[in-house]
């Protein structure tokens, strides 16, 4: 779908949803435990219409370890530098739960008001 001159620009619109989920996304894969920041950027690869990249994830995962969310781990690798892996801290399963309790209640909303009668 193209943006046009007139209504919406559905380009700049779709990168704002993509950037707002991307953190509950992220907390969400680390729930079920610590990953390398690159298993991170290759599950998130995998989320239809969800469009990220590496230079995407790691400035967000720096500013959620700054916050306090996030907390990293440096694993030597025989086969090049250490590797930084991520995992959440208490803060960040507590800010998890708010989030998804309030995504539930927004996709649950929007959904109601998607459907039409007769549709």
């Amino acid at each position: 779908m193209a943006s046009s001159s007139k209504g919406l620009d559905y380009s700049n619109w779709t990168t704002q949803v993509r950037k707002g989920l991307l953190e509950l996304c992220l907390l969400n894969l680390l729930a079920r435990g610590e990953l390398y920041g690159y298993d991170l950027v290759k599950e998130l690869a995998k989320v239809q219409g969800l469009v990220i990249t590496e230079g995407t994830v790691y400035p967000l995962l720096s500013r959620l370890k700054k916050a306090g969310l996030l907390k990293t781990r440096l694993v030597e690798s025989p086969s090049g530098p250490a590797r930084k892996y991520y995992s959440l801290t208490r803060e960040g399963q507590l800010s998890r739960a708010q989030l998804n309790a309030y995504w539930n209640e927004l996709s649950l909303g929007v959904s109601s008001l998607v459907k039409h009668k007769g549709e």
